[in-house]
């Protein structure tokens, strides 16, 4: 997967997470908040793992 996509994916992911704990928070269901928490971890770790191979890309077109 591409750098780009990872980041898109990891934005989504994060959304899609805050989103779900909100809710989760709203009906007090713990279950759900959970998730939405661990879809957030989850989107933030594609994000870095997008910015990594951005930063390998980088260091390979300098050399």
């Amino acid at each position: 997967m591409s750098s780009a996509k990872d980041k898109i994916k990891g934005h989504a992911n994060e959304a899609v997470g805050k989103a779900k704990e909100g809710l989760g928070r709203a009906t007090d269901n713990e279950r759900l908040e959970a998730e939405g928490d661990a879809q957030q971890v989850k989107g933030k770790a594609q994000q870095v793992k997008g910015e990594a191979k951005d930063a390998v890309k980088k260091g390979i077109d300098r050399t």
